[in-house]
């Protein structure tokens, strides 16, 4: 299985299949539409040449439909490339290979940092400071990666 760029979706017509409304001249590279990821305004550049789209206002960027897909449904990159039917099979077996292991100091870095963070935000909500949905999804992450390299290293 392998990964066909060239097969992904032309991005005009995509954005627009998302429910996006495409706005500006005919001829621009470059068009305007709302920002799903900070929940509106007309704030987001699309190139409708090479898909690549940019929130002016909150900042979240890509460089193609699929960076798009990956960020908007939350899935894997091979689970996005599938669902735009950009991964064909090239009659390989593939192979399952575990991601190189972390040394254990290397380990105990993730670890330190992760527990800082946590650590950090829990001081927040215990001084009052109410956590974003940005700050709870990244607390909910080095909560997951700790657990894993416990798993790993356990």
């Amino acid at each position: 299985m392998t990964f066909d760029r060239n097969l992904l979706p032309e991005p005009a017509t995509y954005f627009e299949n998302q429910g996006l409304t495409l706005k500006g001249p005919r001829s621009a590279k470059w068009k305007t539409t709302t920002c799903n990821f900070h929940g509106g305004s007309d704030s987001m550049r699309v190139n409708v040449a090479t898909g690549a789209w940019v929130c002016m206002s909150c900042g979240e960027k890509g460089g193609d439909v699929l960076a798009y897909a990956i960020k908007d449904s939350g899935r894997e990159f091979v689970d996005a490339a599938k669902a735009l039917g950009c991964w064909v099979d090239d009659g390989r077996t593939q192979v399952q290979t575990r991601p190189t292991p972390l040394s254990p100091r290397q380990a105990m870095t993730v670890l330190a940092f992760e527990a800082t963070l946590i650590s950090v935000a829990g001081e927040n909500v215990a001084f009052g400071v109410a956590l974003s949905d940005a700050d709870r999804a990244r607390v909910r992450l080095a909560t997951n990666r700790m657990v894993r390299l416990f798993e790993d290293f356990a």
